[in-house]
């Protein structure tokens, strides 16, 4: 298969020198590597709101003291110490503190500290401090204050909002089964919180969710004696779904109205946006077959649909992500993100729902977008345009369309913009840079250095990786991220680890350090004598609609054609020790993974699949039915992605792993695949870890990772470390 080279300097460079002789141990792998092994930054780097001043923590003698500098400054100077905060809180008559607070500078003119307890905006010219959230509700659930003054908090599962020593209950019926100002949907749609305060700071927009009617869904608390059921809701595909309503609470007259949303009870509610008057709130509605959303504009005052603004179709499915923004100086136009000409674009739309202008356009992925310069002219975003690898800053103008790369360099930038939007922070990181941070000024593209970070594995025995493509059979481009051994010897075959995910929402591979993976597993193992592989596979992310579609009602499918070409590959090479090949996924990943132990029996060895989805009908619905539709529209799909029923074509070794109070990926998936496999005779090996959910952290992190290294040396290096 032909490779394409992106860039000679990402080609396997071995670091050089005698002193590189340190090994990395798991505890630097998986631990250390987020700590005392990673890049150097500057700590809570920022902007101060309303300059082009940028401010970070430094630790000088036992205390971190805050710096601030600009474009023009030689040096940076100390800003803020303890004592000097302590003595404007000693003057706005609040406690004073013995440690050096975490502080944001960049919400508006007040400084955002926490301190005694509570959350303070201090006003750093008057020395005077306003109480946004008292210490009193600190501790409760879904706190979000307003720019009135207002606080939003759940007590008793029941919404409440307060100002000063006034405390409204909201709500009364709140219970394990009526959920309120909370995250709906299973955190589908881009939904990450249940609360939305109005532009004016006096109204709030909640959620209620009604899921009495969702089955309950066993989770064993070991912990007690006995153990204990402690039931969460969990609507597996094709069951019954909760019911979403939005309320809208009125602070100053303290009233709730409920909007008119509809039939069908079982729709999603997702992507929720006030007007800039505060009169209307839109919310994106999307039918429980997620082939048809509608933008939705509804009253405030009286909860009644007012109008659809427009709809979006697609064969497979629609997923809204991103609520409307609208434009800083035009309330009557605003922006829409969507894939519908199979890119993740901006659009420019009018309040009759009527498309302007398409602002962006091309085979690449808006990502993100930062906000408007203080004109509202200018609105900043973040796209793959160069490359599905890198991430770059750029500036469009709204009225011409016209847009301009800020970032340079093939690299991941990660930015911030100033208020007004004539400087950037641009901390990005490429293979060979673990961290630079630059100020950045956005007219002329001029930098100012601000940390070259050192390269935290110089003394380690460890190289870099390489990062290539390979053609699927579709013709897609497959990004590959590759470690040879340390000591490689091309006269010698050496075992193989392959990583992957293959699922949406997730993308391995960038042209950051490190190749964009948090921890140095990949580079432990070549430090161990294996070649490792990690690929994106068609699914992933950030590749446009048709990649990720092309697993639709067919999840994994497309997976186990991709990872056959990476296989091929791999033969192709003559380093590569084809017999004793492993493979390494969770979640999706961990789906793939024994899928395809399955369906290519004898390629790999031995595998280990984490929290793995063995059967699409007991995932919950949001994720299931937007991929593979319910199980009565695609019986055949998932007759076929039902793992167990083809436990006895496993010839290798595999391993499954589970967190044990995981409510993501129930564990009832791997332990059907377990009674399976007893009930064929055929032998599998399971771990469990407790106390866990779908993901393993913490300390035990490093148990997880040391049980996977031990997996694949037993069987592909003969327990030979």
């Amino acid at each position: 298969m032909k490779k394409l080279i992106l860039l000679s300097y990402l080609i396997a460079i071995a670091f050089c020198g005698s002193a590189q002789n340190k090994q990395l141990t798991m505890q630097d792998a998986m631990s250390n590597a987020r700590t005392t092994l990673a890049p150097e930054n500057l700590s809570q780097i920022q902007f101060i709101y309303g300059t082009e001043e940028y401010i970070y923590a430094k630790r000088v003698g036992n205390s971190p003291v805050w710096f601030s500098g600009n474009a023009k400054s030689a040096v940076d100077k100390p800003f803020l110490t303890l004592a000097q905060l302590n003595q404007k809180l000693a003057t706005a008559q609040k406690d004073t503190l013995k440690m050096m607070p975490m502080i944001q500078f960049n919400r508006g003119p007040e400084w955002i500290v926490y301190a005694g307890g509570s959350k303070l905006a201090l006003d750093p010219v008057k020395n005077t401090a306003t109480v946004l959230v008292d210490k009193s509700l600190m501790g409760k659930s879904v706190v979000e204050e307003s720019k009135a003054g207002y606080v939003a908090y759940l007590d008793n599962f029941n919404l409440f909002v307060a100002k000063g020593g006034d405390q409204k209950q909201v709500t009364t019926d709140g219970s394990a089964n009526i959920v309120y100002a909370s995250t709906v949907h299973r955190e589908e749609f881009g939904i990450t919180k249940g609360t939305f305060w109005s532009n004016n700071g006096k109204t709030l927009a909640f959620y209620r969710m009604d899921q009495s009617m969702v089955t309950d869904y066993p989770i064993i608390d070991w912990t007690t004696r006995p153990a204990k059921n402690v039931n969460i809701k969990y609507p597996m595909a094709d069951d019954k779904s909760h019911h979403v309503t939005v309320g809208v609470y009125n602070a100053e007259n303290k009233t709730v109205v409920y909007l008119k949303t509809g039939e069908p009870v079982e729709q999603f509610l997702t992507n929720i946006a006030w007007s800039p008057d505060d009169k209307y709130v839109y919310i994106a509605v999307l039918n429980r077959g997620q082939n048809h959303m509608k933008l939705n504009q509804y009253d405030a005052t009286t909860g009644d649909f007012v109008k659809t603004l427009f709809e979006e179709k697609d064969d497979k499915y629609v997923e809204p992500l991103v609520p409307m923004l609208f434009l800083q100086n035009d309330p009557s136009k605003f922006i829409w993100q969507s894939n519908r000409d199979g890119w993740n674009h901006l659009y420019l739309y009018d309040l009759k729902g009527k498309v302007l202008k398409q602002l962006t356009k091309g085979p690449w992925e808006v990502l993100d977008v930062k906000g408007f310069d203080a004109k509202g002219d200018q609105l900043f975003y973040v796209s793959t345009e160069e490359s599905p690898i890198t991430r770059n800053l750029y500036v469009l103008n709204v009225k011409s369309g016209k847009s301009r790369r800020i970032t340079q360099g093939f690299a991941v930038h990660n930015t911030q913009v100033s208020t007004s939007g004539n400087t950037i922070i641009d901390n990005y990181s490429t293979p060979d840079a673990p961290r630079v941070i630059q100020l950045v000024e956005t007219a002329n593209a001029k930098a100012k250095i601000l940390l070259k970070a050192a390269n935290p594995l110089a003394s380690y025995a460890t190289q870099n990786s390489s990062i290539f493509t390979i053609k699927s059979k579709s013709g897609d481009d497959l990004y590959m991220n590759l470690y040879k051994p340390v000591n490689y010897d091309a006269s010698k075959k050496y075992p193989v680890v392959v990583y992957w995910y293959g699922g949406p929402h997730a993308q391995l591979i960038t042209n950051g350090w490190n190749a964009g993976a948090g921890d140095y597993w990949s580079r432990y193992m070549a430090q161990n004598g294996y070649v490792v592989l990690t690929v994106d596979v068609r699914g992933s992310d950030n590749r446009g609609k048709a990649f990720e579609q092309s697993m639709f009602r067919r999840a994994g499918e497309v997976q186990m054609e991709d990872m056959m070409n990476a296989v091929d590959y791999l033969k192709s090479q003559s380093y590569v020790d084809a017999d004793n090949m492993g493979l390494f996924g969770w979640s999706f990943g961990g789906f793939a993974t024994t899928d395809f132990m399955l369906t290519h029996p004898g390629v790999f060895k031995a595998a280990v699949a984490g929290g793995p989805v063995i059967n699409w009908a007991f995932y919950e619905i949001m994720y299931t039915e937007r991929y593979m539709d319910t199980p009565q529209e695609n019986p055949e799909g998932y007759a076929a992605t039902y793992l167990s029923n083809r436990v006895d074509q496993l010839k290798g070794k595999l391993l499954l792993i589970h967190g044990q109070q995981d409510p993501v990926v129930v564990q009832q998936h791997s332990v059907d695949f377990v009674k399976h496999a007893v009930d064929k005779g055929v032998q599998v090996d399971y771990m469990i870890y407790p106390g866990h959910e779908h993901n393993v952290m913490g300390k035990d992190r490093i148990h997880l990772y040391q049980k996977v290294t031990d997996y694949f040396d037993l069987y592909l290096k003969g327990g030979k470390k």
